[in-house]
């Protein structure tokens, strides 16, 4: 690559970020319109249970995180050899397409399979960007680069997430989707004029790259993701019905109460980057322990006004910072597997996501309240930590092993 101007730089990046923020719209788009979907796709059961028809329509949540799960890892195993510009427009694209199928389907089981389709280059796409953003910002700012391209999404729900939503509260859900269909053509445009021409890795394949599910610390790294972001999407599914029926507060208030839990991302991505240039598991135990001090503050405050929006802000801020870190302990473990490292942390983090979202709307649909979602992603994250624990150790042990090897190989010299 020839060396780029500070200017072109920073425009790349933010190119890269503008299609973090294009899925950030699309993935979390449907959560502060849950009710509408469910009144208009589910009318009748909208009428006989409100509580199981919203419950339902968070099936598109996990709809969309399935897809994650099954895209990820596919594509980028297959196409770490491509270049990663020409890639990278493909994925955007195909996201712009999936998001008019979800717009235009007319019943609710075609939304869903909608959904699920335009995720598949979800993880993808976060992977390549990732590596580009990387490679942009030059040595040893691995996990400032990787938290550049995740500030996109974390923006979208400061900024997109509750525009959209008030959108689809005033202008229906499906005005909602040909949105976000639009800002993916505009990242279309933007990476067309600003991302320079980069190649793939030419010794990549497809048996190298699966190499790295043989590594035990990456199974346990992308358990830990999956459990923890399991916590916030637990949460962030239902934040329409935790406000408007446990804190009382009219509808409009929504799109506050994303926008909060949008900045919280957005703060908590930046500092979970820096800290994970610092020492990537270390900054794992450190957000999973805030992450548990804001679900438990959050699940016993949220009645109140004050309550819910500290709790939220609060989830956000440390759900999002474990993103970054554990993406950084992936390819800390990953050896020659990077490719498929940075992609699966987005399939291990949308695992959670679904998890979150089914067992969330389970507990609701069991009666339990809306408040129930908030302890179960409490539950989640218990395992998460042991996992992180497992794996530090894991570590730490081959790196001793290791050192004990490297001794064995000096000879004494002189007598």
């Amino acid at each position: 690559m020839t060396t780029l101007s500070p200017t072109r730089v920073r425009l790349a990046l933010l190119a890269l970020a503008l299609g973090g923020f294009g899925i950030g719209a699309a993935e979390f788009a449907a959560m502060g319109v849950l009710p509408e979907i469910a009144r208009d796709l589910l009318p009748d059961l909208a009428v006989s249970n409100p509580e199981e028809a919203i419950a339902r329509a968070g099936i598109l949540i996990s709809a969309y995180a399935a897809g994650v799960v099954v895209g990820a890892p596919t594509i980028a195993v297959v196409a770490a050899r491509f270049p990663r510009k020409g890639l990278l427009l493909a994925l955007v694209i195909a996201f712009t397409v999936g998001s008019l199928a979800s717009a235009l389907a007319p019943t609710f089981e075609l939304v869903v399979v909608a959904r699920f389709i335009a995720a598949l280059p979800h993880g993808a796409y976060f992977g390549i960007a990732a590596l580009v953003a990387a490679s942009l910002m030059g040595p040893g700012k691995r996990g400032q680069g990787i938290a550049l391209v995740l500030s996109g999404l974390t923006i979208a729900n400061v900024i997109g997430v509750p525009a959209i939503t008030f959108l689809g509260q005033n202008a229906g859900w499906r005005a909602a989707y040909l949105a976000v269909a639009a800002i993916f053509a505009l990242t279309v445009v933007a990476i067309i004029l600003v991302v320079p021409k980069l190649p793939g890795d030419p010794e990549a394949t497809v048996r190298r790259e699966l190499g790295g599910f043989t590594r035990p610390a990456v199974w346990l790294a992308l358990l830990t993701g999956a459990l923890g972001f399991g916590g916030l999407f637990a949460v962030y599914t239902y934040v329409a019905p935790l406000t408007t029926e446990v804190t009382m507060l009219p509808a409009v208030i929504v799109p506050i109460a994303l926008v909060v839990m949008g900045v919280g991302m957005t703060l908590g991505n930046f500092f979970g980057g820096r800290l994970a240039d610092r020492g990537a598991l270390r900054a794992v135990f450190l957000c999973f322990a805030l992450l548990v001090a804001a679900l438990l503050g959050l699940a016993l405050t949220a009645p109140t006004i004050p309550g819910l929006f500290t709790g939220l802000f609060a989830v956000g801020f440390a759900s999002a910072a474990i993103s970054p870190a554990i993406q950084t302990r992936l390819m800390d473990v990953a050896g020659d597997s990077q490719t498929l490292a940075a992609a699966a942390n987005h399939s291990a983090l949308n695992i959670g996501n679904s998890i979150g979202a089914l067992l969330g709307g389970a507990v609701i649909a069991a009666g339990l309240g809306y408040v129930a979602p908030t302890w179960v992603g409490l539950a989640l994250c218990l395992p998460g930590i042991l996992f992180a624990v497992l794996g530090g150790l894991l570590t730490h042990g081959e790196a001793k092993r290791r050192r004990r090897d490297d001794e064995a190989l000096i000879i004494p010299t002189g007598a």
